[in-house]
């Protein structure tokens, strides 16, 4: 089995290569590249190999701009720090993944399984571009509104994200206000503020709230295992935090 090894870091390739012979006496090291440049002129230059065992992480760039200007048709394992639950979806026929520090077993497991695939003649049957863009995505920091652009009178005000103390609606309309208690009309769903909000920032404390930790005032206990916030500037209906968030909300206080 010929494998390509694409990793920058010289000891942990010296690693990987002393794994991969006590685990594969079949497994041949058909060649290491360090960089995005260096592996598209690999491949460019040389068969396509079994195997690529593939760090994320280069000192160029992610790993990933190596699909967009070469075509890779061999099965790829990312060698990667990421947290794994971020990457469990992409555990399948012609993408998959390790954890570092890499661990024998898992990379004999992951031998095996591609052992297994090119027995079976399935990897052809798997884009792997669209594997990897759908991974990609996954693990790019997502972006969160910095402002939003409301109306004030006939006028139209840029209000930055850090200036809200918290959202809420009124069961018609959607509002927000600022720390220093301007009210305005948002022109988005509750669910669609979700999406905007940055979790560290703002919580959901139920279906009609979004808060600010600096918008809590005081928080005390509420009949039916819920709480209720007082909140700055003051607000005209109870922000109760629902039964159900209670728990979540109060991980989030602690941070």
């Amino acid at each position: 089995m010929q494998i390509l090894i694409v990793e920058d870091e010289e000891l942990a390739v010296k690693k990987l290569q002393k794994t991969l012979l006590s685990v594969s006496a079949v497994a041949n090291i058909a060649g290491v590249t360090d960089s995005i440049k260096s592996t598209v002129e690999w491949l460019q230059e040389n068969q396509q190999p079994d195997l690529i065992l593939m760090d994320i992480e280069l000192a160029d760039g992610q790993s990933f701009e190596i699909f967009n200007l070469t075509e890779v048709k061999s099965p790829v394992i990312f060698t990667t720090s990421y947290d794994e639950y971020a990457l469990k979806a992409f555990k399948v026929n012609s993408v998959d993944y390790l954890l570092k520090p890499i661990q024998k077993e898992e990379l004999q497991a992951a031998l095996n399984k591609f052992q297994k695939i090119q027995s079976n003649n399935t990897a052809a049957d798997i884009n792997i571009d669209v594997l990897v863009k759908q991974l990609q995505q996954k693990l790019q920091p997502k972006e969160y509104r910095k402002r939003f652009l409301v109306k004030h009178g006939q006028k139209l005000v840029s209000v930055e994200i850090d200036e809200i103390a918290y959202f809420y609606s009124d069961g018609r309309l959607n509002f927000f206000k600022t720390t220093d208690n301007r009210k305005f009309v948002v022109d988005y769903t509750m669910d669609e503020l979700e999406e905007m909000l940055e979790p560290e920032k703002y919580f959901r404390i139920s279906r009609s709230f979004y808060v600010s930790i600096a918008s809590i005032d005081k928080i005390d206990d509420y009949f039916g295992n819920r709480l209720i916030l007082q909140l700055k500037p003051a607000v005209d209906k109870e922000a109760l935090v629902s039964r159900e968030k209670v728990t979540d909300f109060k991980k989030w206080m602690g941070k």
